[in-house]
């Protein structure tokens, strides 16, 4: 694990770059249409440079306990050029949390069948998300099943799975569903720690501030970095943001995994 200071990644935050000229879509239903709700919330918005092409691609899960929150591509990210595609879903107080996890999964094969269409490079896919988004990244990642869906392999088809402060035992939405208290921890078949192995895409896993961060979330994700390792894992970067609690952490995040992004495609 890396710990980066917060006087560090304020000075990231605050480095100058070159202003980029983004286009934007936005709405894009990516899930077909068996009802209102459905149709209403699995949309996407992309964020792209016209006339380019070979870019790198971050798939952005947004946060919200899978209850709330909404879709957006976030401006820190339209920073070095990368299209950038915000990923709506359906909220477990209507579905199950197969079906929000079957949404992520049905968005990402959008991207692999219509990305290049906006700049975006095939071998340069990156599964990113903050919260509920980073348990969702983990997810349809480590548990092949969900992408499979759809003829994905997620460890030959995606550069590298990026989740930022994300549950990996069973998501608390899950557990109040079943009546478990936010502070019992549970790992059944919706935990991302039920899926660790050797084989998986490269990760970068970044945790905010031991001390501010929600419950355990800096040690769920510290055991889930090293049962990966322990399980073969080869790829696995593990940063934790000082100073920086639950919510606020996504800022300096976004220009860290945009550093990742960059040192991977030199």
């Amino acid at each position: 694990m890396k710990r980066i200071l917060s006087f560090i990644a304020v000075f990231i935050m605050a480095a100058p770059m070159f202003a980029r000229e983004y286009s934007f879509e936005k709405d894009i239903l990516y899930k077909g249409r068996p009802d209102a709700y459905t149709e209403k919330m699995c949309r996407l918005d992309i964020a792209y440079e016209k006339g380019t092409e070979g870019r790198p691609v971050i798939v952005w899960f947004h946060g919200g306990g899978l209850t709330k929150g909404k879709k957006g591509t976030p401006a820190p990210l339209q920073k070095d050029g990368a299209v950038i595609v915000g990923v709506g879903y359906r909220f477990v107080s209507e579905v199950s949390v197969e079906e929000t996890l079957d949404d992520a999964a049905a968005a990402v094969d959008w991207v692999l069948k219509n990305i290049t269409s906006y700049g975006g490079d095939l071998s340069k896919i990156y599964l990113a998300g903050h919260s509920a988004g980073g348990y969702i990244v983990s997810m349809i990642g480590l548990n092949k099943e969900y992408l499979a869906k759809y003829g994905i392999d997620p460890d030959k088809q995606v550069a590298a799975l990026v989740p930022y402060s994300g549950q990996v035992i069973t998501h608390f939405a899950q557990r109040r569903k079943q009546g478990i208290p936010a502070l019992t921890p549970t790992i059944d078949h919706l935990a991302p720690l039920l899926y660790v192995r050797g084989d998986a895409a490269p990760m970068l896993i970044i945790s905010g501030d031991r001390e501010l961060e929600l419950y355990g979330r800096y040690e769920e994700n510290a055991y889930f970095v090293r049962m990966l390792r322990l399980n073969g894992h080869k790829d696995v970067t593990f940063l934790e943001v000082d100073g920086f609690g639950h919510s606020d952490m996504a800022q300096p995040a976004h220009m860290l995994l945009l550093k990742y992004i960059r040192q991977r495609n030199k």
